[in-house]
């Protein structure tokens, strides 16, 4: 499993990458991807959509099943990855690569998980 130091993570599954200008990405760890299988849909939301910490925002079907995507912080989609919505396989390819959506945040609480804890987190489930 691969635990990237440089992103944050949430008990769902979702990792956050700072792009240092506002502007957040977010896309579905390794473990999740592992734990999904092949994923053969995702369902990703539109430019201009709210999203609110801890609901919901979009879904991958892998071969077993339909997965939520939650929100790790309050937010509004600045852009989403057009690429995955014709190829969803890139998330099992690179999780860390396939970024689901950039987002500006709209509030600056935020709790998420660094690395080592993540690790742990995935280890005790």
């Amino acid at each position: 499993m691969n635990f990237p130091k440089e992103l944050y993570y949430t008990k769902t599954h979702e990792w956050v990458r700072d792009l240092k200008d506002g502007r957040l990405e977010i896309g579905l760890t390794d473990y999740a991807q592992n734990e999904l299988g092949d994923l053969v849909f995702v369902n990703l939301p539109q430019a201009g959509d709210a999203m609110e910490r801890e609901q919901p925002f979009a879904d991958v079907e892998s071969v077993k099943a339909v997965s939520d995507v939650y929100s790790p912080v309050d937010a509004v989609v600045c852009e989403i990855n057009e690429e995955l919505l014709d190829a969803p396989q890139k998330i099992n390819e690179d999780p860390y690569g396939a970024w689901l959506v950039r987002v500006e945040k709209t509030t600056e609480h935020v709790e998420l998980m660094d690395s080592e804890a993540y690790e742990k987190a995935t280890q005790e489930a």
